[in-house]
């Protein structure tokens, strides 16, 4: 089975994160077919991890998708479950990120067909829930399964361009405590909703710090809701905020900061401000170096494909690559085909990038066979 193939079947099969069982069992029972080693692991509420492996010489490389789409949306005009037009496959998760796993799926079968010594060692996962909380690569991560490997490679869709590292992310939640009063006189109160609202409404005065290769950090409200009881000052309201942070922001930096900016424009609820619960560990920000020996192979084997030099991106949102990056960490590449409209309506993935990227995935892959 080709990559098209391959993304044609991953398409076909409904994935929203949830419901990865059905694509876990057939990326499982092909490579069993294929005569390749498979485990998986439980991801409870969700399809189980598939893992497998090929012994080889040289580095261990783990190949990391997700199976999991978003949710569909309204508005298509196309087959959600796979229509070719043109150069494009349209479909649910075509480009986020079907067409990538099946980049790195196909690749992995045709290296099981290679003698060991002309492949590295390789883990092959694919996994659960990257689109709610990272359920699938946190189970990896915490199971050990990944030690021993010396790097990673996301398929995640980058336009062809090679990620080096991402923004990481904190979900915060503040939380207001005012002062109760009738609402005709609101001067003997503290109006939770007000005092909260001078807060969000000046997040864009916080100086955030700059990272050559990501940027800056950036927030940005999610939610807000305060009522009152009856005709009365409502004394409480509760926020979410996103906040993307770079390297050298961490959660006391971010917490400081809102906490002064309060201060600073005369907030006079009582405010709390924590972590967002949240199932699995906060996602951080990482960089790996362009010196790095396994970047430098890999823009060697993209110039020996493509006749040109890779760009090189950073990204502004995070996924499974931060867990990667660094709770394992362990270097981490993304790099994936060319597509569109992910998350929406009509999304698409070129068949001719799935075939090219696949083609820079085979080539890096047996040049780290010989890599010491």
């Amino acid at each position: 089975m080709d990559e098209f193939e391959l993304l044609k079947r991953l398409v076909s099969i409904k994935s929203p994160f949830g419901e990865e069982h059905e694509i876990s069992e057939f990326i499982a029972s092909l490579l069993e077919e294929n005569g390749i080693p498979v485990e998986t692991v439980p991801v409870e509420g969700f399809g189980d991890d598939v893992v497998a492996y090929l012994k080889g010489k040289g580095p261990t490389v783990v190949l990391n998708g997700h199976m999991d789409t978003v949710h569909l949306s309204q508005g298509w005009t196309k087959n959600p479950w796979g229509e070719l037009d043109g150069d494009r496959f349209y479909g649910l998760g075509s480009a986020d990120m079907k067409g990538g796993l099946a980049a790195l799926l196909s690749a992995f079968l045709e290296l099981s067909e290679l003698p060991k010594n002309e492949r590295p060692n390789v883990i092959f996962t694919a996994v659960s829930d990257e689109e709610g909380f990272s359920r699938g690569s946190w189970e990896l991560i915490k199971s050990g399964r990944l030690d021993k490997a010396d790097l990673v490679l996301v398929g995640e869709p980058t336009n062809e361009k090679l990620m080096l590292g991402a923004r990481g992310r904190f979900v915060i939640e503040v939380g207001a405590k005012g002062k109760k009063a009738h609402a005709a006189r609101p001067y003997l109160g503290i109006n939770a909703i007000e005092e909260l609202a001078k807060l969000v409404s000046n997040l864009n005065r916080i100086r955030m710090k700059k990272h050559p290769k990501l940027g800056k950090g950036s927030y940005c409200t999610l939610y807000f809701s305060g009522s009152a009881d009856g005709l009365s000052v409502p004394d409480e309201a509760i926020a979410i905020i996103d906040r993307h942070v770079v390297v050298g922001e961490d959660w006391e930096k971010v917490r400081g900061e809102l906490y002064r900016l309060a201060e600073r424009v005369g907030v006079r609820a009582e405010l709390e401000i924590e972590k967002y619960r949240r199932p699995t560990p906060e996602m951080l920000p990482y960089v790996v170096k362009e010196n790095n020996r396994f970047v430098r192979r890999f823009k060697e084997a993209y110039r020996e494909v493509e006749r040109k030099s890779v760009e090189i991106t950073y990204g502004a949102s995070v996924g499974d690559f931060n867990y990667f990056g660094t709770y394992l960490s362990k270097p981490t590449l993304v790099f994936g085909p060319i597509g569109g409209n992910w998350h929406s309506a009509d999304e698409w993935v070129s068949v001719s990038s799935v075939r090219r990227v696949k083609g820079i995935y085979l080539r890096f892959l047996r040049a780290l066979a010989g890599l010491r």
